[in-house]
């Protein structure tokens, strides 16, 4: 994003003049005093218009730094509309330079949503990264929370990985790519051996602490590369000490093995535009029946490293609140419902939807207590019952028994668990869209679940998005007008 001033620029006006002559380029004031608010506060108002007759909504929020080291925090709602398409928006970019305790953040969280008008009542759940200081944030302000799956698989990751020989090997890998990272020579030289020994004509990659699987990319690449990696060191005094011996190589095939498959798993988990909560179960199911479960032909150090992250990963998936959740969430996925939820578990699971149901009805008539009235009172009187002679057929009929909500309710979810499966790659919302009609208590409780996301992606890609807002050509931009351009970045 270029800044304001480039409209008063001469390499600018020259080509605004070239392409139409006539016309007068606005002064970089007008821009950031008049038109950016007046385009901030159209679309402010008509997502705050959009957000009211939202019942039920979902939230991200992560704190970052800008490049101009500054400190900042995002909030980001999630809702199914009634066309039951799924939307994402990043609500503020807000600077915060105060210490971030959970108190601290609590208040800040709640002050994000309240300048929005939206009331936490209305909030099923936020996704959060690993930290103990929002989680506690999220327990101060009475909200459900939901840990982000690919901070918790990173960290899975890294706590299955802390071996000795495993952080030497990795340690080999980090030392190859800064010997070729900081040598034009050695890239030139790799290039040339690369042709010579039919390799791709790929560089090394580099590991990022804040990237997700990029630890596992670096030692895929140095794998890959490896044969080249060793010519290029060897012919070099200073650097043949780099050279990975046998070892190493064994150690890095056995953990990329393992952590291959999972990068796959994050990557998907991340999307915005699609549901992913009622994902997370039958993920961590395959992750214990085939990805990560023990193989005949795997090494020692494999099963060591997958029975590492795999419990690390059912432990922080046994909260009695966020099994039920993801329990719930699956059970409102038609591709899924109770298959991945334990056989002990699945009556309480209902249970529990059956008791939502009930209580989103029983809401919703006390938010609307005179609508019902209020029809019957613009309807005409019916007409007076003829009296007629009963007929044989009539001494046949049976009685209709009134229910109950809770039975109705029941009764509902149980005709909805019997319908025809659905493919796994169909899409959740078109089949709700299709069928809510049928099932109309359990389609508004699988709209307030399908919302919520796995991941805290969407606030982290408002990182990318500040990057191109706030570069350090740009560090006397007010937080104000950061959070303008942010916002509009991201919603329009």
């Amino acid at each position: 994003m270029l800044p304001l001033d480039t409209v008063e620029k001469e390499g600018f006006k020259h080509l605004m003049k070239t392409l139409d002559a006539r016309y007068e380029v606005p002064s970089r004031k007008y821009f950031s005093q008049v038109a950016l608010p007046n385009l901030y506060q159209k679309h402010r108002a008509k997502l705050e218009s959009d957000l009211a007759s939202v019942r039920l909504f979902a939230a991200t929020t992560d704190a970052w730094f800008s490049r101009t080291t500054e400190p900042y925090f995002s909030v980001a709602v999630h809702f199914i509309t009634d066309d039951w398409v799924l939307q994402s928006h990043c609500l503020q970019t807000s600077y915060f330079p105060d210490d971030h305790t959970e108190e601290i953040l609590a208040a800040g969280l709640q002050e994000a949503l309240d300048s929005w008008g939206l009331s936490d009542k209305k909030l099923m759940a936020i996704t959060t990264d690993n930290g103990d200081n929002i989680k506690k944030a999220v327990q101060l302000n009475g909200w459900l929370g939901l840990q982000c799956f690919g901070h918790r698989l990173q960290l899975a990751i890294e706590r299955g990985l802390k071996d000795d020989s495993i952080q030497c090997a990795i340690g080999v890998c980090k030392k190859i790519v800064s010997a070729f990272s900081c040598s034009s020579k050695k890239k030139r030289d790799l290039a040339i051996v690369q042709n010579y020994l039919g390799l791709p004509n790929h560089g090394l990659t580099t590991e990022t602490p804040t990237r997700w699987g990029s630890r596992q990319m670096m030692m895929q690449r140095v794998l890959e590369q490896e044969r080249a990696i060793s010519h290029v060191l060897k012919d070099d005094k200073k650097s043949r000490h780099l050279v990975p011996g046998w070892q190493d190589v064994d150690i890095l095939e056995a953990v990329n093995k393992v952590l291959s498959p999972l990068q796959d798993f994050t990557d998907a988990l991340s999307g915005e535009q699609y549901v992913s909560v009622s994902y997370l179960k039958p993920v961590l199911n395959l992750f214990n029946t085939s990805i990560l479960a023990e193989d005949e032909s795997d090494t020692q150090l494999t099963k060591d490293v997958k029975r590492n992250i795999l419990a690390d990963l059912n432990d922080s998936y046994s909260d009695p609140v966020t099994d039920e959740l993801l329990d719930l969430a699956s059970l409102l996925d038609p591709r899924f419902r109770t298959k991945y939820t334990d056989e002990e578990k699945v009556e309480r699971v209902l249970s529990r939807a059956v008791e939502e149901m009930v209580s989103l009805m029983k809401t919703e008539q006390d938010t609307f207590p005179g609508a019902v009235g209020a029809e019957a009172e613009q309807e005409p009187d019916p007409p007076p019952k003829v009296k007629r002679k009963k007929t044989l057929a009539s001494f046949f009929k049976k009685q209709s028994s009134t229910m109950s909500e809770e039975e109705s309710a029941r009764k509902e979810l149980t005709v909805y668990l019997q319908t025809t499966e659905v493919e796994s790659d169909a899409d959740p919302l078109d089949w709700w869209r299709c069928h809510q009609t049928n099932f109309p208590r359990v389609a508004k409780l699988a709209r307030q679940y399908l919302c919520i996301p796995a991941t805290s992606a969407p606030s982290e890609r408002v990182f990318s998005t500040d990057g191109n807002v706030v570069p350090c050509q740009r560090a006397a931009l007010k937080p104000d007008a950061v959070d303008r351009l942010v916002f509009l970045a991201q919603n329009l």
